[in-house]
């Protein structure tokens, strides 16, 4: 009877931990698609009371103090959609959910971030948020400026990368890319920050890759940018897309460059530094 007991037990414990390795397997294969679900059930959860504008391509949420600026927001919306998905020869499956919220602290709080930060306009898991271009622009007929100025080319094009690599990249990777599109699509881009004699300077790919958000905000966007443009100007557009596609097969950022430039990683981080020294100093 032990004997069997004992069997039955190391039986049913196999048993489970092949559901729990298939579990993981699952998890890890679709994780960045149940991110998303479980994102868009917080908003709709949040944003209950909100009322709703849909486009073609977009669900617009917004509260009453801000309806006088749906249309102006959906109209940039399309235009970037358009724009944005031709850069990339790709449109993103269903509806994009955009939530326009009334002020800093409100967007912030969405995200639990200190109420202090500021920012424009968030992707995160599928879905874009942003600041009401009342608190920042004022007139809801200033159409061409916020198309310009305005956070929705930048933010779509986040989503792309995230629905190309299937979530798997790295922030100075999709904000180099989200820059270098909006530079292109609207002339906008963030300002240079070492106007007025600051230093120029730069981190190690090594630090931009694991401390991105606690690096000085204006270098490690100037910088994200800068190894963009670089890969353009010696390799052509075209190996952005390939480098996205390959980090969508589940290649890690160095793999995916090495596969597409046919160089080690070591030598790109070189020829790297070696641009931006005409720029800078490591710090």
């Amino acid at each position: 009877m032990l004997g069997l007991k004992g069997f039955g037990s190391v039986k049913t414990a196999s048993l489970i931990l092949i559901v729990f390795l298939l579990a993981l397997l699952v998890i890890s294969r679709y994780s960045n698609t149940l991110l998303k679900i479980a994102v868009g059930q917080e908003i709709n959860l949040k944003t209950a009371h909100f009322s709703v504008t849909e486009t073609e391509h977009f669900k617009i949420k917004y509260i009453e103090a801000d309806e006088p600026y749906i249309p102006m927001i959906a109209k940039a919306s399309e235009e970037a959609y358009q724009a944005v998905c031709q850069a990339f020869d790709q449109e993103p499956s269903g509806k994009t959910i955009i939530v326009v919220y009334p002020d800093s602290a409100s967007l912030s709080d969405s995200f639990g971030w200190d109420k202090d930060q500021k920012a424009m306009g968030v992707y995160w898991g599928g879905s874009i948020r942003i600041l009401s271009p009342r608190v920042w622009i004022g007139s809801a007929d200033a159409d061409e400026l916020f198309a310009r100025e305005g956070p929705m080319v930048h933010e779509f094009a986040h989503l792309l990368v995230d629905e190309i690599t299937r979530g798997n990249y790295n922030r100075w990777w999709t904000e180099g890319i989200a820059q270098y599109v909006e530079k292109n699509i609207t002339g906008f881009a963030f300002a240079d920050p070492f106007v007025g004699g600051r230093p120029v300077c730069y981190y190690e790919l090594g630090s931009l890759t694991r401390s991105f958000d606690s690096l000085d905000q204006q270098i490690a966007y100037w910088q994200s940018l800068q190894i963009v443009e670089y890969l353009v100007a010696e390799y052509g557009e075209g190996c952005l897309f390939d480098i996205l596609k390959a980090l969508g097969k589940g290649l890690s950022m160095e793999q995916a460059l090495e596969n597409t430039l046919g160089i080690d990683y070591d030598t790109f981080e070189i020829n790297v530094y070696d641009v931006l020294d005409g720029n800078g100093r490591e710090v």
